[in-house]
């Protein structure tokens, strides 16, 4: 197992459309265990310290045949991929049939020697794992009715979308409180011993094979919000929460194995008590894409224990594309923000080259499009960098930014800064359109008496002030639209 770091840089990679895209460069069959060095090189650039591989568990035939048939999903497949074939829809990646890794990617052969490969480099491997539901042909359903919400014949007649009647049993089909049924899936009970139980040992088993898995859906497993979902179905709640109980279980085995929580509905610190290291960060997602700097900068002013259990991102497989939604500037400015904040944070394949179509995780291909290599050399040096300085070892503070009556602009600065052994950093984003100029004051006393060398550690460039300056008034700050600093604080004697 690698041991991640205590904020680790993750890279979400969606499986199947990579190996196919690796095979075509290739000419040949490629599954997990014959993925050549230069691929690898390409999803793990310095400073990445953990590989999601996404959608390597057995998808369901009969998941793919509903989806086949659904007008809605078929037109999202033909608005991404207008002359997509039926062979290049492979079913949704969170309808399992079985946590086994699908025999077209390698099996466990190909996963055990990614898993390997990734390993030599010092990288983590995460993999998926889906708490609430499973598909229909799931050997669960007939081999466990115990493990799932029941219906009734009533039910069945009554709302028919929302009930599976499997010829020995009615199950309830998956959904979540806000939306209608999933036809694909067939809802778990979170309150039933025999699933935790069992969820436990399944977890156990694939903790054998990964260093961590991100579970979809998280907060859906939770007493209060599995009792408002399922009601009457399910009866009273058990004393013990679901996911205390089963990640103890697994952590009796695998002590150091991570857990990252998808999450929603503020409900991130229950889900971090609960016993999760990190919990996606989808407010600062939408502060980020949607909402002014001063929100933003109430965001994080949050305790820092709570946000170094973050997981900050600016994409994923669930979000628009970042290419698409943000203007180049602001992307890049975003991208800092996540890149030098305290928690994880997650990229997404593609991202880095400016992909714009959000692929829907059914399709195993995706159209071509040009590689922004501009782009591509901004985001590699900033992982870099960020991790060659080691700031994120140290300790965080947020900063204010102040200005004068006449000229509000400080307010679209966000500002703060790391200390620790790896030195002192500054980082200053002007998260506006417009030029903005303000005052930062730095909150290390022992440089008032020197003179200060501040060099941006993306681009090199250098400033020297006096530190009674920084300390006093603070350093002043004149950013065009989108710009920002990262800057290492340095004595000039030193």
């Amino acid at each position: 197992m690698t041991a991640l770091p205590a904020q680790p840089v993750v890279l979400e990679v969606n499986t199947r459309v990579w190996l196919r895209e690796v095979q075509r460069r290739t000419g040949r069959p490629v599954g997990l265990g014959d993925v050549p060095k230069d691929a690898w090189d390409e999803v793990t650039p310095h400073g990445v310290d953990a590989v999601w591989l996404m959608g390597v568990w057995e998808r369901s035939p009969q998941g793919r045949e509903i989806a086949l048939r659904d007008a809605s999903l078929r037109a999202a497949f033909t608005r991404a991929v207008p002359d997509i074939a039926d062979e290049e829809i492979a079913g949704s990646p969170y309808c399992v049939r079985g946590y086994q890794a699908d025999v077209m990617l390698g099996g466990h052969e190909g996963l055990a020697a990614a898993r390997s490969e990734l390993d030599r480099r010092g990288i983590g491997l995460l993999l998926d794992y889906v708490p609430n539901h499973v598909a229909p042909d799931s050997p669960w359903v007939s081999e466990h009715p115990e493990y799932f919400v029941r219906g009734t014949a009533d039910d069945l007649r009554r709302d028919p979308a929302a009930f599976l009647d499997t010829g020995t049993a009615v199950l309830a089909r998956g959904r979540d409180p806000f939306f209608p049924p999933w036809p694909d899936v067939v809802q778990l009970n979170a309150f039933a011993p025999e699933l935790r139980e069992a969820t436990a040992d399944l977890l156990a088993r694939i903790g054998r094979v990964c260093d961590g898995v991100r579970c979809d859906m998280a907060m859906l497993l939770m007493n209060d919000v599995f009792a408002r979902t399922w009601g009457q179905h399910v009866g009273a709640a058990p004393q013990d929460d679901f996911w205390p109980t089963v990640v103890a279980a697994v952590r009796r085995r695998h002590p150091g194995m991570v857990f990252v929580a998808e999450a929603y509905w503020d409900l991130e610190w229950a889900l971090q008590q609960q016993g999760f290291d990190f919990c996606y960060d989808k407010r600062l997602y939408d502060r980020l894409l949607h909402e002014s700097p001063e929100s933003v900068r109430h965001h994080l002013a949050a305790d820092e224990v709570y946000q170094r259990r973050l997981v900050r991102f600016l994409e994923n497989h669930d979000e628009p594309r970042a290419a698409h939604t943000l203007h180049p500037a602001k992307e890049r400015a975003a991208a800092i923000v996540i890149a030098t904040l305290p928690g994880a944070t997650m990229w997404h394949e593609g991202q880095f080259t400016a992909r714009r179509t959000h692929l829907p995780v059914f399709l195993d291909r995706r159209p071509d499009e040009p590689p922004d290599t501009d782009l591509r050399a901004f985001h590699e040096r900033l992982l870099a960098q960020v991790h060659k300085s080691g700031m994120r070892g140290g300790q965080w503070r947020l900063l204010a930014a102040e200005g004068w009556p006449d000229n509000p602009s400080h307010r679209d600065l966000v500002a703060w800064c790391w200390s620790g052994p790896g030195g002192r950093f500054l980082v200053v984003v002007n998260l506006s359109g417009h030029r903005a100029q303000g005052r930062v004051r730095l909150p290390w006393d022992e440089l008032a008496a020197t003179e200060t060398r501040l060099t941006d550690i993306l681009d090199g460039s250098g400033y020297q002030r006096a530190g009674s300056e920084l300390t006093g008034p603070g350093l002043f700050v004149d950013l065009d639209a989108w710009a920002a600093h990262v800057l290492a604080v340095e004595s000039a004697h030193d």
